[in-house]
């Protein structure tokens, strides 16, 4: 996992202001959690709608380095169709993000929104108390019925421990 810098550039679209911290339910590709947490998952590959709100966090799952952003954000090395390349920075990125998102707006992204982000999402819907086994229906149910593209990302769900378990 490698944290980016923010860009330094114009706008305040990535700011945050008084009463515009948590994500809007019913936003494009914001998924509610179980315990009302609010997190994003987006394909890069669409361009950001400049009428809304910027995340204040970014998790990119990608292959190489993503573009700069004007907000904080990680990159995780992530190949396309496959799982995370170290998987124990995985879930210190998948903790981090889940415990900002209960104030801030965190979004989760990969190039076409779905394998990738759909996996990251369903490992957080386990931190969130989902059942690993139910998760990736969950995401589907909630989020994009595509979500979690391979079987080894359904596998990698199904064995991404709750908080406070021991790895299955």
């Amino acid at each position: 996992m490698i944290r980016l810098r923010a860009a330094r550039g114009p706008g305040t679209n990535g700011r945050m202001t008084s009463g515009e911290v948590r994500w809007e339910e019913g936003q494009p590709g914001v998924l509610r959690l179980p315990s009302g947490r609010l997190v994003r998952g987006r394909g890069l590959r669409r361009p950001l709608d400049p009428g809304a709100p910027s995340p204040t966090y970014g998790v990119y799952l990608l292959g190489k380095r993503p573009p700069e952003v004007l907000w904080e954000s990680h990159w995780l090395r992530w190949p396309d169709f496959r799982l995370p390349a170290d998987r124990t920075a995985a879930r210190a990125a998948f903790v981090e993000a889940w415990e900002r998102s209960a104030a801030e707006r965190v979004e989760f992204a990969c190039a076409g929104g779905r394998g990738r982000t759909g996996t990251a999402l369903a490992c957080l819907a386990v931190l969130d108390g989902v059942p690993p086994d139910d998760a990736v229906a969950y995401v589907r149910g909630h989020y994009d019925r595509h979500a979690v593209e391979t079987p080894w990302q359904k596998r990698y769900v199904r064995n991404f421990a709750p908080l406070g378990a021991v790895s299955r």
